[in-house]
Order: C-alpha cells, then sequence, then structure tokens
C-alpha cells in the first residue's frame, strides 16, 4: 500500500521554475525547443514552457499506470489529506497565481482571483466527496448467495483543458480524477499553459505521491494522439470545442475508452415581460460578457419579450456601455483582452454580419485603434438589436463580447428560439410566474439551467450539457462517478 507523506504543510512555499514545464513520475524536465507564451494585452512574451513529444506523453501515460495500482489502494480519507493542502496553498498564494493568470490569459484580475478560489473549493470538496463513494449489497434470490455492487476507479484519466479557464478546469479534473483513486496525465491548452505548470507545482508541494499526476505540454496533435489511443488510458476528461470533442471520440474509439466531453454551446437567455427589469439586466449583463464572453455557457442569444423588449435594450445597452475596457490588471477592470487576433476578428466578422443583415448596432462593436488597448487584443463590448436567427452571432459561437437582442411575442416562440442550435450545454430564464418558470425551465434543451441567475454552475451541481455540447458531468457525486466503474460481484458461500 502506497504510505503518504505527513511533512508538506498548508505554510509551503512553491517555487516556481520558468524553464521547467514537464512533470512526469514526479520529475521537472526541460526540453530545448520552446513554446512562447504571450499576454493578450500587451502582445508581450510573459513565459515559455517546453515542446513536449509523443514520447513524453507515453511516458507520462506509463507513470500514471505504475501509479494507479497504489494509489487505488490509498483509503479515501487518506487521499483527501494532500488534497486539503492542494486547497490551502491555493488560497494562500492566490494573489500570485491570479497574476500570472490574467498576465497569460486576459481576463480582469478579479475574475482571475474568483478561479483561483473555485480551484481551491473543488479539491476540498473532492478530497470530502472521495470519502462518500460506496457499493451497494444486493438482495439474493438464495440463502447461500450474496449479490455486492462495488464502484472502482476507472483507471489512468487523460486530462485535456482550454485557454479560458487554465486554472479551473485542470483543477476540477485532476481533483476529481484523484479523489476516485485514479491517476492523471494533464495536456493543457498551448496558449495558456503556465496556470497549469503552477498547479502541478502546488500538487508536488503537497506531496501529491509521484506518478500521480503528470503535466505534457506541447503540441496538442501529437500529445493527443497518444493520450486517445494508448491502451492503458481508461478515461478521457475533455473540455473545448465540439469540433475537437468529435475528433477525440473518434481517435478513443479504437480502444473504447470511457468519455467526458465539456463541448461548446449557444446558450440563450429568455427575458420574459413579467421579469424583474433590474435582474434581467444586470443578469443578462453577468451572463454575456463574464470573462469577455469566453465561456461555453455566455449567453449568447437574448431573447427578450415584446412587452418589456424596449425598456430591456435601452437599459442594457446603457449598462454595457459603462463596462470598463481595460488590461486586467489594471485598477477596476471588467472586461480585458480577447485570446487572441482570431477571437476578435470572429467578433468582428459577426458585428459585419448581423448589421448587414439588418441588425442594429447599439453599442461597441468595434476594435480601440488608438492608446494603449491598441496594442492588445481587445474588443468593444457589442449590443446588437433586432437580430434574427439567419445571422452568424445566433448561429455560431461568438466566443466574445458580442450581445444579440432577438425579440419574442409568446413563450411558444421563445421555446422554439432557444432550442434552434445544435448545441444545449446552458440556458437562461428571467419571469416572476411560476408556472412558466417551470414549462419553460422543462421544455429547454440544455444541462444547466439559471433561473433569475446568471451563474447557474457550482461545485455541488452536475454541470454539462446534451446534444452537440456533449455528454457527462462535472461537480458534485455526478463528477467523481465519471471516473468509477462498477463491478458486481455474485458469490455463493
Amino acid at each position: 500500500m502506497m504510505h503518504l507523506p505527513a511533512s508538506a504543510t498548508a505554510l509551503a512555499v512553491v517555487e516556481r521554475s520558468d524553464d521547467m514545464s514537464l512533470f512526469i513520475d514526479g520529475r521537472w524536465e526541460e526540453r530545448p525547443e520552446r513554446i512562447p507564451v504571450t499576454d493578450p494585452a500587451t502582445g508581450e512574451v510573459v513565459g515559455e514552457v517546453s515542446r513536449g513529444s509523443a514520447k513524453d506523453a507515453e511516458r507520462a501515460v506509463e507513470a500514471a499506470a505504475r501509479a494507479f495500482a497504489a494509489w487505488r489502494a490509498v483509503p479515501a480519507d487518506q487521499r483527501a489529506q494532500p488534497l486539503h493542502r492542494v486547497a490551502a496553498m491555493l488560497r494562500e498564494q492566490r494573489e500570485e497565481l491570479a497574476r500570472g493568470l490574467t498576465r497569460e490569459q486576459g481576463k480582469p484580475l478579479a475574475d482571475a482571483r474568483g478561479e483561483i478560489q473555485s480551484a481551491a473549493d473543488v479539491f476540498d470538496w473532492y478530497a470530502e466527496e472521495g470519502r462518500r463513494v460506496h457499493g451497494e449489497v444486493l438482495p439474493a434470490p438464495a440463502a447461500d448467495r450474496r449479490f455486492w455492487v462495488w464502484r472502482e476507479p476507472v483507471g489512468v484519466a487523460a486530462v485535456i483543458t482550454p485557454w479560458n479557464y487554465p486554472m479551473q478546469t485542470v483543477a476540477r479534473k485532476v481533483a476529481t480524477a484523484l479523489a476516485a483513486g485514479c491517476t492523471a496525465v494533464v495536456k493543457p491548452s498551448g496558449l495558456t499553459p503556465l496556470s497549469a505548470v503552477a498547479l502541478m507545482r502546488i500538487l508536488e508541494a503537497a506531496e501529491v505521491p509521484a506518478g500521480c499526476v503528470n503535466l505534457v505540454t506541447g503540441p496538442a496533435d501529437e500529445i493527443g494522439g497518444v493520450l486517445t489511443s494508448h491502451p492503458q488510458v481508461r478515461k478521457i476528461s475533455f473540455t473545448g470545442s465540439t469540433e475537437v470533442g468529435k475528433l477525440l471520440m473518434a481517435q478513443a474509439s479504437g480502444t473504447v475508452k470511457s468519455l467526458s466531453l465539456e463541448l461548446g454551446g449557444h446558450a440563450p437567455l429568455l427575458v420574459f415581460d413579467d421579469a424583474d427589469l433590474d435582474r434581467a439586466v444586470q443578469g443578462a449583463v453577468t451572463a454575456r460578457f463574464r470573462s469577455m464572453g469566453q465561456i461555453c455557457h455566455s449567453a449568447n442569444r437574448i431573447f427578450v419579450q415584446r412587452g418589456i423588449w424596449p425598456r430591456f435594450r435601452e437599459r442594457y445597452a446603457q449598462a454595457v456601455a459603462s463596462l470598463k475596457v481595460a488590461p486586467g490588471l489594471e485598477s477596476g477592470a471588467q472586461i480585458g483582452p480577447l485570446i487572441n487576433e482570431a477571437a476578435v476578428a470572429r467578433c468582428e466578422r459577426h458585428v459585419q454580419d448581423a448589421v448587414a443583415r439588418g441588425a442594429k448596432l447599439l453599442v461597441g462593436g468595434t476594435r480601440p485603434r488608438e492608446g494603449a488597448l491598441a496594442r492588445g487584443t481587445f474588443f468593444l463590448p457589442a449590443v446588437l438589436d433586432e437580430c434574427s436567427p439567419e445571422m452568424l452571432v445566433t448561429r455560431e459561437e461568438t466566443f466574445g463580447p458580442v450581445a444579440p437582442i432577438l425579440p419574442f411575442d409568446d413563450e411558444a416562440q421563445a421555446l422554439a428560439g432557444a432550442n434552434a442550435t445544435p448545441y444545449g450545454l446552458a440556458a437562461y430564464l428571467f419571469t416572476r410566474d411560476l408556472g412558466r418558470a417551470v414549462r419553460v425551465a422543462e421544455g429547454l434543451e440544455a444541462g444547466v439551467i439559471g433561473l433569475n441567475d446568471a451563474r447557474a454552475a457550482g461545485t455541488p451541481t452536475p454541470f454539462g450539457g446534451v446534444k452537440e455540447s456533449g455528454f457527462g458531468r462535472e461537480g458534485g457525486h455526478w463528477g467523481i462517478d465519471e471516473f468509477l466503474v462498477t463491478k458486481s460481484v455474485a458469490v455463493t458461500l
């Protein structure tokens, strides 16, 4: 049995070394070929990571497989100890970690602090959730027989994460896998790998045993190809685009791996005539513009009933125009830069297409051309009114700060428009009519619903989608179920 060290404390200081970013079998390694990481607010290089290879990925999988046999045998209450230490270290180092996250990803510092806090919370949650994994004893048809049902860790998990929440998504998957008794190989986004490196250093300082978590940075196709095909990888947990998710499904089919896929979204937000206008306006601002709209469950289409539409659009445009656009480290920043030039170009294309098709641009919708903001990948948050279903902005995921408003007449029309998408991750509605709230929530084709609530997810709740937004859930006991398999044991005495 693996024996966990007791020497690490929550006061440990994580030493950072920018020249090493591969973490395999408890050791840091570097490679001569480097990948730069840039600050989207300025274009300046803020760090670099090693370009790992397929061979590195294979070594990481093999290390995780060796560690799995011992880690799965550690009692759940002992597995909880290093996870709690990770949570404490994340909170102690929140400011340093948040500033680093903002520099590589761009989001306002307040949002980055919240992300670090969320990462800490998820480690604490799953440290305890691991204790609650249990099986069952079922009635048998004879006195000399017994039926047992056991829940066991699935094995080595490949964790593939995006750039928009570079700390939280890694933390959520790794904490859950470890709590379940699995080991992991992490492949972070090449755009924001530094936060994953920082988290690995915290896991090391918390004395998570060698090989239980491994990190490989580098090209997605080369490393991902190993993770999806290696026979010792039994689980893939991926957050990212639907296009890439479909590719991973195809690649993983050869070895029939367990998959959890949190993919793209095109969330509708419905505002009915009877809604609290103040709450609806603020909720629509938060649901659309949090993290610059670069969230898979961001409200991409805002449907407003005609009776409240004139007042809503006026108030909404005013609220959006007042958002402070600034580098994420600047005091009071609410809208930071987008992740890269391609993201800005997509926002421009969606706004231009909508206006050409008859939409009214109420505010924003351009990139700053002068001053300090012109150095980075900024886009002034836009509100488009009188939008229609044929526009790009109402059909494609913008993944940026552009909010299209579509007026509607009745409940049936709102539901039809909301569900007219291949995606089904999240949806939001604002109403004070209880009957309508129940009917619409039941009718919306989405895995996560916010009812008079712009923040529809939390650590205790299941998060995931339907249709082309993927399958599987993260959060609560549903999250740990994704890393477990069920074994049935029939016994004759």
